[in-house]
């Protein structure tokens, strides 16, 4: 529910009064007296999805234009008229809280903060992530979205979009742009420092620790992240659902991918730089995109009537420009997923032909502990390298043809896959020898 209190310029007063008397609103009016043009202050409550058919009445009247209006949150209101008028703008009998087209700008900006204090958050989540990315630690990792603002800034380009504000557009693409580039800035100066201090928590491939390699090989599942960030931001800020949570996932898909940009230049490996790149315009295309299109569907235009074809006109062309840039850009995502689907594949016949291979009479006492398959590490798209078999006896050394066996059972041909035998020695002790 809304509490809406409308300041009246000198002449607009009945006309007021006229629209609120027939939506049947209760209200209460009082005199203006600053002497500043104004003539009466009028204060109703409104269901939330009275608000915006409300105020577009009153600025086709000319009111709102000079007027002053105040929207403001209500807990409850007690009265049987309020209860007709709510399920008057209910549909269907459901008592939904779809934010209107004006309070909506107003959150989008108020979660897009100062620009300076939007750096500087940004700086100390770069500097956060950056380090839990060095570390591997998922905990840190995670701390760097709790503290990133990217909520407003993300989601305020589609809404300037659809609603025809320009501003609120432009701002929201800045915001979105230096954004990321503070993020990749920051994330090199702090990896060129580690790099430097000799602080290489996975050795010279840096790209071995687990919370940077899924960033900087990304496949398509990750569309699927980015797009669910931007539909649930939108539902977030339109149906009152937490946007703080929501502000998490968003900065999920954006502050860690580009920390990943600034670690693996730092490193000089810029084929994994290309890929963390990669995500991180994947995952801005997804947000606006989806962002955009759950905007309207759900049916939010600009107020004028003349003002709605040119915005339809807009959202389509920036809704083509996003999704053409998204499948070019998932074409290497979908080599990923291809090359994951292909290895996990390949891993499982290898385990498969192993075990069959060391059932033969010859290798008897022979286990296979583990059979892995590598990649080359030529990031962004990979391609399989060797098959390491670790084969467990009690002999210690090779066994002769052991290898040749299993390169022919796994069928990995010349230029294919290398097929590498690494020897353990089991021994089992029996615990009734002690006594």
């Amino acid at each position: 529910m809304r509490y809406l209190e409308i300041t009246v310029p000198e002449g607009r007063r009945q006309a007021v009064l006229n629209i609120l008397e027939e939506e049947a609103i209760e209200y209460v009016v009082s005199d203006e007296t600053s002497g500043r043009g104004y003539t009466a202050v009028v204060r109703f409550p409104l269901p939330t999805r009275a608000v915006e058919p409300v105020l577009d009445r009153l600025r086709q009247a000319g009111v709102s234009d000079d007027a002053r209006v105040v929207v403001i949150d209500a807990e409850t209101v007690i009265s049987e008229e309020f209860t007709t008028l709510r399920d008057q703008y209910s549909r269907g009998g459901q008592r939904g809280a779809r934010t209107s087209r004006q309070v909506l700008r107003t959150k989008a900006e108020e979660f897009t903060p100062q620009f300076s204090i939007y750096a500087v958050m940004l700086l100390i989540s770069a500097v956060v992530a950056t380090s839990g990315l060095l570390a591997d630690s998922p905990a840190v990792v995670v701390g760097s979205m709790v503290i990133a603002p990217l909520l407003g800034p993300a989601l305020a380009a589609s809404i300037g979009i659809v609603t025809g504000d320009d501003a609120l557009k432009a701002t929201g693409f800045r915001y979105q742009a230096v954004g990321v580039a503070i993020v990749v800035v920051a994330s090199i100066g702090l990896a060129t420092l580690a790099r430097l201090a000799g602080l290489e928590p996975a050795g010279v491939d840096i790209v071995v620790a687990t919370e940077l390699e899924e960033r900087v090989s990304p496949n398509l599942f990750s569309i699927a992240v980015a797009l669910g960030a931007g539909v649930a931001g939108i539902l977030s800020l339109t149906r009152g659902f937490s946007e703080a949570i929501v502000g998490v996932m968003i900065a999920a898909a954006l502050i860690p991918p580009a920390a990943a940009v600034g670690i693996t230049v730092a490193w000089g490996m810029y084929g994994a730089a290309l890929g963390a790149v990669v995500l991180v315009a994947v995952n801005l295309l997804s947000i606006n995109l989806a962002a955009l299109a759950t905007l309207w569907v759900a049916g939010y235009r600009p107020q004028g009537l003349f003002e709605v074809s040119p915005t339809r006109g807009l959202t389509y062309r920036y809704a083509a420009v996003f999704g053409v840039a998204l499948l070019v850009l998932a074409a290497p995502l979908a080599g990923i997923t291809l090359l994951d689907f292909q290895t996990t594949q390949l891993e499982s016949s290898a385990e498969d032909e192993v075990e069959a291979v060391l059932e033969e009479p010859q290798y008897e006492g022979l286990e296979a502990r583990d059979v892995v398959v590598e990649l080359d590490g030529n990031y962004p798209i990979q391609s399989a390298d060797r098959i390491t078999v670790t084969i467990a006896g009690s002999e210690p050394g090779p066994v002769p043809g052991l290898a040749d066996r299993l390169a022919d059972a796994i069928g990995s041909p010349d230029g294919g896959p290398i097929v590498e035998i690494q020897y353990v020695v089991a021994e089992e002790r029996d615990p009734a020898d002690e006594t």
